[in-house]
């Protein structure tokens, strides 16, 4: 017991403190809650003083003495006996030794209190051993923010006030790092609201004009569309953390091979994959894929695209992959107004039935056309037609269509979007016409 006493207005003052329980002139019995408090800031680095003060606690008149040594005994008591170490048990305890014997209600009294205390503390020990089994589960392959989240969560709905060493110790993480992510939380509130933000600004690009797209698309079109400069390493992580997730393109496990009959003719591959020659209008890939809708229906898209620019210059959907789908996208092609083709114009396709035709051939000849095929079975030699393939996959919903007249709408939207509205990373960011016009003007 300190050898200061207090005055009377000392008492006054100190007994409307919430964290006293009782005062005299001589000492202080601080409510179990404090001593909680206290041992919780004094593991996290505090100082006694410093947590004395924060909490009401004037130093000059409790004495400096007195508030070490009750640092002493709090943290003596917490490391022997745990949660039970700092609760008050004067009233459960006898004190004193009593030179006289008991009356039969003072045993009845203090067996009643000490049957009380065990009770709780078996009713603790099944509840801690219920927590540690969720938190040793849930806490496999976290990252420590998240451990501690989840220490943090604990704590507070299970009211376990004195245990933060326990669970830091039983999850491996640091406990100067666990007060440290409670420290931060104001810091780590504000960031949350940052990417909040950034989320409806990257959903505004994900959904514009109702195609899903990648980091890349989302980087070009915040540039391009709303002079917003967002890195793409940025873009990706609200992504993922956000969970907004563009369409992958999924391997085909099959793909039909059409054998080409006696008269039709393979030609050599021209092209050699030098897709990108700076010239629009010179290197034209074509090729047709398959486009299921309404379950059982089955349509067929065939394109004319220009390498170099990646414009669709021509396109025919049908639901028959007779050869008039490939005669009537070069048709299409020729008679299209907007569409320069180069003198040395030249088709390059793989080496399917419909390309190896004699009829295919003499109209490529009619027309003034040069004709190119990929070697047999190398889908590399037109990756930019395949590759566009699997874009439109990715970004149209042609399986939802219930018409045949359904699906060409939806097709003759995508190519309005992707030739006038798509950014693409390795045209410079530009759309295939704007950069089509950059290669015209270069």
């Amino acid at each position: 017991m300190s050898k200061i006493t207090f005055s009377a207005k000392e008492i006054k003052t100190l007994q409307k403190n919430p964290n006293v329980q009782r005062v005299s002139d001589r000492s202080i019995t601080y409510t179990d809650a404090f001593k909680t408090k206290f041992m919780d800031e004094y593991l996290a680095g505090k100082l006694p003083r410093q947590i004395f003060i924060e909490n009401g606690f004037d130093p000059d008149v409790i004495g400096i003495k007195r508030i070490e040594q009750s640092a002493h005994r709090w943290k003596k008591a917490y490391e022997k006996n745990g949660l039970i170490g700092l609760t008050d048990t004067r009233k459960t305890s006898s004190g004193r030794p009593l030179k006289r014997e008991l009356t039969p209600s003072e045993v009845i009294e203090r067996q009643e209190a000490r049957i009380k205390l065990l009770e709780g503390q078996d009713e603790l020990l099944k509840k801690l051993e219920v927590t540690e089994r969720r938190l040793l589960n849930k806490s496999l392959n976290l990252e420590p923010n998240k451990v501690y989240q989840l220490i943090y969560e604990t704590i507070e709905q299970n009211q376990f006030n004195r245990m933060t060493k326990y669970f830091c110790d039983l999850l491996k993480v640091s406990r100067s790092g666990y007060y440290s992510y409670l420290r931060a939380s104001g810091s780590r509130e504000a960031r949350e609201q940052l990417d909040i933000g950034a989320k409806e600004i990257i959903l505004m690009a994900f959904n514009r004009r109702g195609y899903k797209k990648g980091s890349r698309s989302i980087k070009m079109i915040l540039e391009n569309d709303y002079n917003i400069i967002f890195s793409r390493k940025k873009i990706q992580r609200i992504m993922n953390k956000y969970g907004i997730v563009c369409p992958h393109r999924r391997a085909n496990p099959y793909k039909k091979i059409v054998k080409a009959t006696k008269e039709h003719q393979v030609v050599p591959n021209k092209l050699n994959r030098e897709f990108k020659q700076g010239v629009p209008g010179k290197v034209l890939l074509t090729d047709i894929t398959y486009l299921p809708y309404d379950g059982n229906c089955m349509a067929y898209l065939s394109t004319v695209k220009d390498a170099s620019s990646n414009e669709i210059l021509s396109y025919h959907v049908s639901d028959r992959i007779t050869l008039d789908i490939a005669t009537q996208t070069i048709h299409k092609l020729v008679n299209n107004k907007k569409v320069n083709l180069h003198k040395d114009a030249f088709i390059h396709s793989d080496q399917g039935s419909h390309y190896t035709s004699p009829r295919y051939q003499k109209l490529l000849k009619k027309y003034g056309l040069g004709q190119s095929m990929s070697r047999r079975g190398n889908c590399w030699d037109n990756a930019p037609q395949e590759s566009f393939f699997g874009h439109l996959k990715d970004e149209v919903d042609y399986q939802s269509c219930k018409t045949l007249k359904e699906l060409k709408a939806k097709i003759n939207h995508y190519m309005v979007y992707y030739n006038n509205y798509r950014y693409q990373w390795n045209l410079k960011k530009m759309t295939p016409i704007q950069y089509r016009n950059h290669l015209l003007i270069a």
